[in-house]
């Protein structure tokens, strides 16, 4: 498998560390309010990434942190007379909500900044020691200018990365660049015990001293979003490498930006969606299909027409699948051995294609178009009329292997749907007894009374099948 590494600006084959295991760490939310459409891309691509990965049979140690303290959630924490631990804990559940709703696992773990305070601690007071930062009334800054290779990560010189950067008001850092290691803590503001006084740590320290603990000193892959590559996984790099004295992460993977019909989406031009929302229109495994519909480098348009087309899809595929299962209850068909090994051939021809799409960086775009002609192909040489047990069987072993791992064919009727199946059922075998009578009108009587609460039947050669419309 190759991957583009932000590193180096190119494809490179991707060797683990550990033979057989990778390690990944992605970062992840600040929890202070619902996750919105652009957070939904990275949690949805690297989990593919995940999944992939173990598909082909490696083990994955997959870390993605929680940011629970931060200056947002303690704004947020004032503003509801609350606490900035009940704000993030109240975030932090709302965020599985929707991960989970998107058919994101969970990591292997999810830690929180608040929990590693003392790995924090000892990293900056390494990086004291060692020359690379500097305390300052309290507060603990990193050096930029003593870790040479700054600006690796996001190539750009070194002068232009310093000629938009400033000192805000009561910051005491020596250069503009500078980034906080450790802050001192404000009136009012949660605060830890350190050796610089009470204080809490900066933004960038947490995920460098998580990932250490957590996954060792040198990564495997490290991944984000484009907007995170400067400052904060720059930021990351230096401090790292700068502590531990090797280098942090062998590959760097970011997804590309999101647009709202075509426009930065931001709060102030009303374009701003939380998954939340969005899900209760849609539901949220469009969603997850609109995330990884495209390669992930590239950009996305979130509207209101992608997301259907989007809906659209997953109706076929799920209508081949729901299918699949309603042959293999009805099958009466039969196969002869070769006829069976020439499918298994054209299956492992899927199979192979969907592998050189994932393989080639990652190409969901690729990898999904495969799956709909995998959907053609079953639909037209398995779900005949009269389709064999075997060959079924082996359609939706290769259905479900490729779908599991894009994680997309997951939703289920809802509980609310399914509480009147047996109604239905009953219906539709009152009316099959008719037919077998020839009481053309009872059946169609009873066939009117299903479409009038939503229920489509379809006749085949198999029996009745019924969807809702």
């Amino acid at each position: 498998m190759k991957v583009y590494n932000t590193l180096t600006r190119q494809k490179e084959e991707l060797v683990p560390i550990h033979e057989g295991e990778f390690r990944i760490y992605a970062c992840g939310p600040t929890v202070y309010n619902y996750i919105h459409i652009g957070n939904a891309r990275p949690i949805c691509v690297f989990d593919v990434l995940r999944r992939y990965l173990e598909y082909k049979g490696n083990k994955v140690i997959y870390v993605q942190n929680f940011t629970d303290i931060d200056d947002k959630i303690i704004n947020r924490a004032n503003e509801e007379h609350s606490t900035f631990k009940e704000i993030s804990e109240k975030y932090i559940e709302e965020y599985k909500t929707d991960a989970h709703g998107l058919n994101v696992r969970d990591a292997s773990v999810h830690p929180k900044a608040t929990e590693n305070i003392e790995n924090i601690i000892k990293m900056v007071s390494t990086l004291i020691e060692k020359g690379y930062a500097y305390e300052s009334g309290g507060d603990v800054y990193f050096s930029m200018l003593k870790f040479k290779e700054y600006g690796k990560l996001s190539h750009q010189p070194l002068d232009d990365l310093m000629a938009g950067a400033r000192i805000n008001i009561g910051e005491l850092k020596r250069e503009s660049m500078d980034f906080a290691l450790w802050k001192a803590s404000k009136p009012g503001e949660p605060a830890w015990d350190s050796p610089w006084g009470k204080g809490r740590p900066g933004w960038h320290i947490e995920c460098s001293a998580m990932s250490c603990r957590y996954l060792g000193t040198t990564i495997d892959i490290h991944c984000g979003g484009q907007d995170l590559i400067f400052p904060h996984h720059e930021n990351e790099i230096a401090q790292s490498e700068a502590c531990n004295g090797v280098k942090f992460a062998n590959y760097w993977m970011h997804n590309g930006f999101i647009t709202v019909d075509n426009e930065k989406m931001s709060k102030s031009k009303g374009n701003f969606f939380t998954v939340r929302d969005v899900a209760k229109q849609f539901g949220y495994e469009p969603i997850r299909l609109l995330m990884i519909s495209c390669q992930y480098r590239s950009p996305i348009n979130y509207s209101y027409d992608s997301l259907m087309q989007c809906k659209t899809s997953l109706t076929r595929l799920h209508t081949c699948r729901d299918s699949l299962d309603f042959a293999l209850a009805n099958a009466s068909g039969e196969i002869s051995d070769s006829d069976l090994d020439t499918l298994l051939a054209e299956f492992n021809g899927f199979r192979a294609r969907f592998c050189d799409a994932m393989d080639d960086d990652l190409n969901t775009a690729d990898a999904i178009g495969i799956i709909f002609d995998l959907t053609r192909f079953i639909n037209k040489n398995v779900l005949t009329s009269a389709p064999a047990k075997a060959a079924v069987r082996e359609a939706i072993k290769i259905f479900d292997e490729l779908t599991g791992v894009l994680g997309i064919v997951y939703e289920e009727k809802s509980e609310s749907e399914d509480g009147n199946d047996s109604e239905i059922d009953a219906l539709i075998e009152e009316r099959t007894a008719a037919r077998k009578e020839k009481n053309w009108a009872k059946a169609d009587e009873i066939r009117n009374k299903l479409t009038e609460i939503g229920i489509v039947i379809e006749d085949t050669p198999q029996g009745v099948k019924w969807h809702r419309a």
